[in-house]
């Protein structure tokens, strides 16, 4: 077995769409990611399934390993072949120790790449709506440590030369440090009126950003309770935030929101989220699985001229469908003459990908209202097909039905519960960290219910807005004890973050 490489992979500050492409490339591909505490859990979602996760995160109070046992880690799993992605929150050679993990691996002839990433020093500020740089105000701009090494016999800061001979100063990781830093700053020639601002958490949904000066900032933090992570800009340009603070002008600013939808479907969700300043956090209740018998589903393709209309109720039913369709030997061409009939845009979307045309989509995206679309276009002894999950709702076949339509259900995917822990997001909720709480579907309501079993659940939700993506989904939420504070109008994931924003 040959020596495998390890990539010093820089993750970015937070927000997970700063990764770079070198970066999910070397995520996507990874035998084994060993990620800290900074890096997003949104970027894991790429690597493969059988990929070994290993969580190595520090925090002022707790280390999971010391440098040292990182470094010994990197190098064992690199020596049994193993493709290995060393995760760093910002970008490994910037005060992420980057450097001393590469000579480890150096020293143990272990071949390595580095992986730059956005560091923290540029972007939490530019997320605050402060530029490092401006051609009016800063020509210069440095990088600090803001908690130097304590056991360094002298410190290497030239606070003499930092103090008045740089426009723009970042001091990163400076909480504790805080007020020894502006001491320094303002004895060493820097007038106590400059310019401050501290960025806690920058460029993610905890982002805070407080500003003041040289002379009061440290006052103002300690009353505040900022900690680390935190950025802290020195320098004139920090005048320019009240303009620039784009994000917070974000509807979602500040929120987390708990996407509950199957790890395949929540991409679309967590997008949206982020594209308004809030955080999506996946804890998917539900996960997409093939049927376990596929006779009926098979028949029906086979006999496909057979049916008058297919109704497909989900984007999922698409995909499984016409999957299933080619693994048969059949194709599109089959369902010439075969009306189509999709629940929503998103659905006819999926469709039309496959280059079929949809006849008829309800006003309303709902069984009852495809009934009342469909009823007048279908007489007795038609035939119906219906491609859908195994826990579908029956009141469309039972409508058909009732008309004397024959209504064949077949599965062409299900729906299982996803077996997790959910003792931390409890916590999380307890804590005030979810603001808002998301269902999609009557099962994500069912199953985080029984993922949760707790007593309290109104108690746990007291403070958390729940979000429904329309009224079947709220009743089985209201019938669970769950209640719905806002709901789409329109019911797809855009009216669901629509009412979202309304809230």
């Amino acid at each position: 077995m040959g020596t495998g490489i390890v990539y010093l992979v820089g993750a970015g500050p937070g927000d997970p769409g700063l990764i770079t492409l070198k970066g999910m490339e070397c995520i996507e591909k990874a035998d084994v990611i060993v990620y800290d505490r900074l890096a997003s859990s949104l970027l894991l979602k790429n690597a493969s399934s059988n990929a070994e996760l290993i969580y190595v995160g520090k925090s002022p109070d707790r280390h999971a390993l010391s440098q040292q046992e990182i470094n010994q880690l990197l190098v064992e799993k690199a020596k049994l072949g193993k493709t290995v992605v060393r995760l760093k929150g910002g970008d490994p050679f910037v005060f992420g120790r980057g450097g001393e993990e590469a000579l480890a691996l150096f020293h143990n002839d272990i071949p390595f790449e580095i992986v730059p990433g956005v560091t923290s020093a540029v972007a939490a500020p530019a997320y605050a709506g402060i530029p490092v740089t401006h051609r009016t105000l800063a020509s210069s701009f440095a990088v600090i440590t803001g908690n130097e090494d304590p056991n360094k016999k002298d410190s290497s800061i030239k606070w003499d030369k930092i103090a008045t001979g740089l426009d723009t100063v970042a001091f990163v990781m400076g909480m504790n440090n805080l007020p020894d830093i502006c001491k320094k700053m303002m004895h060493y020639g820097r007038k106590g009126d400059t310019p401050v601002a501290v960025i806690e958490w920058g460029t993610t949904a905890r982002q805070r950003a407080l500003t003041g000066n040289l002379s009061n900032i440290a006052e103002k933090v300690k009353e505040r309770d900022f900690k680390n992570p935190a950025v802290v800009v020195v320098g004139e340009v920090v005048g320019l935030r009240d303009q620039l603070k784009w994000i917070e002008r974000k509807p979602l600013f500040g929120k987390k929101v708990l996407v509950t939808r199957s790890r395949e479907q929540a991409s679309e969700l967590s997008r949206r989220i982020l594209e308004l300043g809030g955080e999506p956090v996946e804890f998917p209740t539900i996960e997409i699985r093939e049927p376990d018998d596929y006779e009926a589903l098979d028949n029906a393709i086979y006999n496909i001229s057979d049916y008058k209309w297919v109704i497909f109720t989900s984007v999922n039913g698409v995909i499984y469908f016409i999957n299933r369709t080619l693994m048969c030997g059949k194709d599109v061409r089959d369902l010439k003459g075969v009306s189509i009939c999709a629940i929503g845009p998103k659905t006819k979307e999926a469709l039309e990908k496959y280059a079929l045309r949809v006849d008829y989509v309800p006003c309303e995206y709902r069984a009852e209202q495809i009934f009342e679309g469909l009823k007048d276009k279908l007489k007795p002894e038609d035939k119906v097909l219906l491609p859908r999950a195994d826990i579908a709702r029956k009141a469309l076949p039972k409508a058909l039905s009732k008309i004397g339509v024959q209504a064949d259900e077949v599965v062409v995917y299900k729906t299982v519960p996803v077996a997790q822990d959910a003792d931390k997001l409890v916590e999380m909720l307890k804590q005030g960290e979810i603001h808002i709480l998301t269902f999609t579907s009557s099962s994500t309501v069912k199953n985080f219910v029984n993922l949760l079993r707790a007593q309290n659940l109104s108690e746990i939700l007291e403070n958390v807005t729940v979000a429904s993506i329309g009224p079947v989904t709220s009743a089985t939420a209201k019938e669970l004890g769950i209640n719905v504070d806002v709901e789409a109008k329109e019911y797809t994931i855009d009216g669901l973050v629509e009412a979202m924003i309304g809230k």
